[in-house]
């Protein structure tokens, strides 16, 4: 018996389904408030997301399925849906109630996923949304009448301008009372007697209720090789295909061709449930969407407008989240040097500035660029402009395995693969998703620019190609971002030949008619993206950060200290004595300080000769004195863990033309690419605030000799660096964002495999080449 306080606890449950580019999200946003849990489908890629309505009975909790043109299904990704519907997945009970999200103005199209869903006999809605763009289109539907020939409520809205939606609030405070939608008679009556046989005969294989649930049967006979069919085989076995494949045999001699037959069945079904319910102009007048689809999909104009909107992106993405990011970067610098100044030096203090302030620092850094590119992307979405987008691209795409729904991504990689790879989502397909998301990071992100320009300025010459316009280090440069493309094409060719086999799907969609965007759509997609970045991707970075900065610190002997700062003692020490003897010998001036006095003064031009040698001893005695620290930090880093591991790896790395510095430099930089600037700074002793500008450091790089006198960099080491990280898995929070969005540490580990496998076979050839012909 159910207590007062059970029932009043008591949640219910509706799913919100419906085609894409429906309004569907709106809805859903509208109904909770914007207040949404989100998470992934265990297992699968798909986004999970559960808002809550408050009503009088209790509390109601939605879900918001992914968008679906129908409930075929051929992947996990693609079940996720059917099995919600079923109460099949562990987490979510069966829903008690179902809204259909309809394009009022594509009524007869978005009726086919409707039908599946009333097919499983759930308390259905039909929301028939965007009537103010099917009135435009002189388009009348009765109301009224649809819902008698469904034979489930029917509710018009408007969800972009919130009219309708109070209709939806009373029917969620009266849920118990919508009736369960009757199926449909779709299918011809010995096609239902074939079913309900082989339902039978499942069982009777022993196969469980719920996985021979009726719509899953009816799915197995109608798609072949889909998920229906493919889990009653792995329930049933050899005997569980035998029956599936003598019913399609016994169905097809008796003349139903099964590849067509729901799609002619399921449309004449709706064909006569609407006619006379739907009233059109008698010839179609040309929308204004018409109009500008004329300019926006043309074979040139289309592509140039296209070209000029992504440069607007990509350049948003790249240089308008600058400030910002300088801004964040100032944030935790400031207060790592506050921590700093007001902590007695030593490990606490390292860990809290180094580790964790850096830590965090390090995720949030990226926000204003995952921000930025969501604003655009929910902007494009929205209006309507990113379906064309995508037919726009799908025919260069489409050669290398690839949708055009996968040019926003790459293309956002350039900036950062973080952000490029969560623009992903908008790919349906899970084969193309996840292509992309594998090769996005191929694409040359602003992090490796440091390193390019450090190692070009410091060993490419400044040599003119044409004069004015064009130089030898511009194309250098250039060259590099050419890299991560050529590799991404044929990585791209062969990941969809292996794993991620399967027939490139024709790019079928349809152009939803433009709109203004929605403000509060937009905006609380960009809050959701980066909230999801910080508390998903950022808990990972934070803790690779904090993992990187133990590696780097420890061992920590204090004895290296006080033998470097007694070594340092007897350094200045002599500096000094060679001082005192050349104010003894010279007596011009008489004391240190009229030295320094004299050197500070403007007026002393004629005396410069003669206190350049004092001058000189000065600024040696300065330069012992302020490097200490820097020169006790990188001893203690060139003996740290990542220093004996630098070591480990030298006989791997020689073959690149590296030195155990280079390869410790290299490993340091797994965490994030630019950190390689940073860790030579502080191995070579010019410090941590080192930057890709510092000439200091270039003159060191350049000076740095082995152990057998020869240079340790040249030309053909720096362009061997530079393949490896043009193409070299090294970004924690590249690796952390695949996890969040596959939902595995499978292609995450295959990611790093397969980029640092390629850098390293990229970087041998290149030096193995450069040494020959530059040397």
């Amino acid at each position: 018996m159910t207590t007062a306080t059970e029932a009043a606890i008591q949640v219910r449950n509706i799913a919100l389904i419906g085609n894409p580019n429906t309004g569907k999200t709106t809805i859903f946003n509208a109904l909770t408030g914007f207040r949404a849990r989100v998470g992934n489908y265990a297992g699968v890629t798909v986004e999970r997301k559960i808002g809550a309505v408050r009503s009088s009975g209790g509390t109601v909790q939605m879900i918001d399925l992914p968008g679906t043109y129908s409930l075929s299904a051929r992947s996990a990704d693609e079940m996720v849906a059917v099995d919600v519907l079923l109460g099949q997945r562990p987490e979510d009970p069966r829903p008690d109630a179902v809204f259909v999200v309809v394009d009022a103005s594509n009524l007869e199209r978005n009726l086919f996923l409707a039908t599946q869903v009333m097919e499983l006999g759930l308390p259905t809605v039909l929301v028939l949304n965007m009537v103010d763009t099917a009135k435009k289109a002189e388009i009348e539907i009765n109301e009224e009448h649809l819902a008698q020939n469904l034979g489930i409520p029917v509710v018009a809205t408007i969800a972009s301008k919130n009219h309708g939606l109070d209709a939806l609030e009373d029917i969620i405070r009266s849920l118990g009372d919508i009736p369960k939608a009757t199926r449909p008679e779709i299918f011809p009556e010995d096609f239902q007697a074939e079913l309900l046989a082989l339902r039978e005969k499942l069982l009777e294989i022993g196969i469980p209720e719920p996985a021979a649930h009726p719509f899953l049967v009816r799915r197995s006979l109608l798609e072949v090789e889909g998920m229906a069919e493919k889990r009653l085989i792995e329930e049933g076995g050899e005997a569980a295909r035998s029956a599936i494949s003598e019913t399609r045999q016994r169905l097809s001699d008796s003349g139903h061709r099964l590849p067509s037959l729901e799609a002619r069945k399921r449309y004449g079904w709706i064909r006569g449930a609407i006619a006379e319910v739907v009233t059109r102009p008698d010839s179609p007048r040309t929308s204004s969407s018409d109009k500008i689809d004329g300019i926006l999909i043309h074979k040139v104009w289309g592509t140039v407008i296209f070209a000029a909107l992504m440069l607007i992106v990509f350049q948003a993405i790249y240089s308008w989240s600058g400030p910002l990011m300088d801004l964040v970067d100032g944030i935790f610098a400031m207060l790592g040097g506050l921590v700093a100044s007001n902590m007695d030096p030593g490990t606490l203090q390292s860990f809290l500035v180094d580790g964790v302030i850096a830590g965090v620092g390090g995720v949030v850094i990226f926000l204003p660029q995952i921000l930025i590119l969501f604003l655009f992307i929910s902007l494009l979405e929205d209006c309507g402009y990113m379906a064309r987008a995508a037919f726009l691209m799908d025919k260069v795409l489409s050669r290398v395995g690839l949708s055009g729904r996968s040019f926003i991504p790459m293309l956002s990689s350039f900036a950062c693969a973080v952000p490029g790879i969560m623009a992903a989502r908008v790919i349906e397909n899970r084969r193309d998703r996840i292509a992309t998301i594998l090769v996005a990071p191929l694409m040359s992100c602003s992090a490796r620019l440091p390193v390019y320009v450090l190692l070009i300025g410091a060993f490419v010459p400044k040599r003119t190609l044409i004069p004015g316009l064009l130089g030898l280090q511009a194309v250098t440069l250039f060259a590099m971002y050419l890299v991560g493309i050529s590799v991404a094409v044929p990585v791209a060719l062969v990941l969809k030949r292996t794993l991620l086999r399967g027939r490139t799907p024709s790019l079928v969609m349809e152009l939803p008619p433009y709109k203004a965007p929605h403000a509060l759509t937009i905006f609380h997609r960009m809050i959701e993206s980066g909230w999801s970045f910080l508390t998903n991707a950022g808990t990972i970075i934070f803790a690779v950060s904090v993992i990187i900065w133990a590696l780097t610190y420890y061992p920590r002997p204090a004895s290296l200290a006080e033998e470097m700062e007694a070594a340092n003692a007897q350094q200045i020490a002599a500096v000094q004595a060679q001082i005192d003897d050349y104010l003894a010998q010279t007596n011009t001036p008489d004391s240190e300080e009229a030295l320094l006095t004299a050197l500070d003064s403007e007026h002393s031009p004629a005396k410069a000769g003669v206190l350049e040698e004092g001058a000189q001893l000065l600024a040696s005695r300065q330069e012992i004195e302020d490097s200490l620290d820097r020169r006790i930090e990188g001893a203690y880093v060139r003996q740290s863990v990542l220093g004996r591991v630098g070591h480990l790896i030298e006989p791997a790395v020689k073959p690149l033309g590296w030195d155990w510095k280079i390869g410790m430099a290299a490993i340091a930089s797994f965490l994030a690419r630019e950190i390689i600037v940073a860790t030579l700074g502080v191995i070579y002793d010019l410090g941590g605030d080192t930057d890709e500008t510092t000439t200091d450091l270039r003159d060191k790089l350049r000076a740095a000799r082995g152990p057998d006198g020869q240079p340790v960099f040249n030309i053909a080491v720096a362009l061997s660096i530079m393949v490896f990280f043009a193409l070299c898995m090294q970004c924690a929070a590249t690796l952390a964002v695949i996890k969040r969005e596959t939902n595995s540490w499978r292609w995450p580990v295959f990611t790093f495999a397969y980029m640092t496998t390629l850098a390293y076979i990229g970087s041998l050839i290149t030096y193995q080449i450069a040494s020959r012909l530059l040397l």
